[in-house]
């Protein structure tokens, strides 16, 4: 009961957010919030934003398998925030943008333009089903399997609520709700810290400090073996270009960026919470070290999962962590799939309809959105297979290469695509980089990490170079 009480609590104030941001609400605040979002509010919040419901689990337990080499990684995030900020911005700002995708439309025409937003579409829309549909398996277990209600309809009334405060503010009210939740992310990560470092019998942080910092786990750089994922080399490069595809051409990331007032103050927000990624996976990943040494401490097997870490030390420690678990769960999910339902409704109104302008199709393309939402998650359930999530998952990380072939040909090119290609090029582009990571897996026991997107983007990019001409 305490549960679904501070939970409610937490949606009431989620409700009186949006009621105060959306007042007098049309089409250009729901897409853009007018521009005039403070980029600071932005900024912090897309710290949160950042941050999945699966992040929250996952990472703590990544220590277990590759110590805190994950930071290699976010190293690498904030040369990709810089590339953003200082190539990818000044374009979206100059061209006035409303979805990124416009930008394929004006500079390679109406072909490029549609394929990058399916593909964005499809991609988003499964993705965040899945990640979402993570987040719901564990409120279910935690919250509502006590009140004996079907699991249908806990996911139907989860993305009601999201429906409903952002049903009408849209982006404006995002970049505030994404605030407060940010806010009660970290609140409750810090208190989970506070009470395993007391379970620990610490007396402080600095404690805590030297205690990660003496355990092999928080080992961070991998120098040595060029053929592992965690290689410094390869995570640095891969967390650059996983940052500009992943946020410089993904709509979603880049929406609430666009609703600060001028190109400099987003250019700030993009930097800022570029630089604060670092120290809050640091966060998670010192969680899941002092984690590690309570299990060994109470003599107590690890979980084989890295997801299990952080549940399993929930599932015995009662309410003083259960309530911040939940609250940082809800938290972290809402925040990624509230903004990823406005974007898919900004990209299909904007993009594939191109009636930036029609309030009757905006407020209905968002109500199927989050039906969809509701189906995929149910259908993911009624499979009850992980392999289904895993395939996509690997089909999500395939889609992101043909936006990066396509927005580097606009941007590093002078060259004119031709129409008819287009499409087959983007489809086939993820087709033989799959083919050819399964070749080097089995011929050369070779096995491609985040690096898997530079090759994707380039076969896209070499595919649009062979159907291109020159512009006078």
């Amino acid at each position: 009961m305490i549960l679904l009480l501070a939970s409610l609590l937490y949606f009431t104030a989620l409700f009186a957010i949006s009621r105060l941001t959306s007042r007098q609400a049309n089409n250009e605040t729901f897409f853009r919030a007018n521009r005039r979002s403070p980029w600071y509010m932005v900024a912090f919040g897309m710290v949160g934003a950042s941050i999945s419901g699966v992040t929250f689990v996952s990472v703590p337990g990544m220590v277990l398998s590759s110590g805190m080499t994950y930071l290699q990684l976010c190293m690498g995030f904030i040369l990709g925030y810089l590339a953003v900020a200082f190539i990818l911005l000044p374009v979206y700002y100059r061209l006035n943008l409303t979805s990124i995708y416009a930008y394929l439309g004006q500079r390679l025409g109406r072909s490029s333009y549609l394929s990058g937003a399916w593909f964005f579409l499809l991609s988003k829309l499964s993705g965040s089903a899945v990640k979402f549909y993570v987040v719901c398996i564990i409120l279910q277990q935690f919250v509502f399997q006590a009140y004996g209600v079907p699991f249908p309809l806990t996911v139907a009334f989860l993305v009601l609520l999201i429906w409903l405060y952002t049903r009408r503010g849209g982006i404006a009210t995002l970049v505030f709700t994404d605030t407060f939740q940010t806010l009660c992310l970290f609140s409750a990560l810090l208190l989970i810290i506070y009470k395993v470092m007391g379970t620990l019998g610490m007396a402080g942080v600095g404690e805590a400090v030297s205690a990660i910092a003496a355990d092999g786990r928080s080992r961070i750089f991998e120098f040595g073996d060029w053929a592992s994922p965690q290689n410094f080399w390869k995570q640095l490069v891969s967390g650059a270009f996983i940052v500009v595809v992943m946020t410089g051409l993904d709509q979603d990331m880049m929406q609430k960026n666009l609703t600060c007032r001028t190109l400099r103050e987003a250019q700030k927000d993009m930097c800022t919470y570029g630089m604060a990624f670092l120290p809050a996976n640091l966060l998670f990943l010192a969680l899941g070290v002092l984690l590690a040494q309570l299990f060994e401490m109470q003599g107590a097997p690890l979980p084989a999962r890295g997801d299990e870490l952080l549940p399993a030390f929930v599932g015995q420690s009662g309410l003083l962590v259960g309530i911040p678990f939940v609250i940082g769960i809800v938290a972290a999910s809402f925040s990624s799939a509230d903004s990823a339902l406005t974007s898919l409704t900004t990209c299909f109104c904007v993009d594939i309809c191109q009636h930036p302008a029609d309030e009757r199709l905006r407020r209905l393309t968002h109500l199927a959105m989050c039906l969809l939402f509701v189906l995929f998650i149910v259908i993911f359930h009624a499979a009850n297979s992980t392999s289904l999530i895993d395939a996509i998952y690997t089909m999500v990380s395939y889609t992101y290469g043909p936006l990066l072939g396509l927005f580097a040909f606009g941007l590093f090119t002078r060259r004119q695509v031709l129409p008819r290609p287009v499409p087959f090029v983007v489809v086939a582009s993820p087709l033989l980089c799959y083919a050819i990571e399964a070749g080097a897996r089995s011929l050369f026991d070779y096995h491609f990490g985040y690096e898997l997107l530079l090759l994707n983007g380039l076969l896209t990019f070499l595919g649009l170079l062979m159907f291109s001409k020159a512009t006078r």
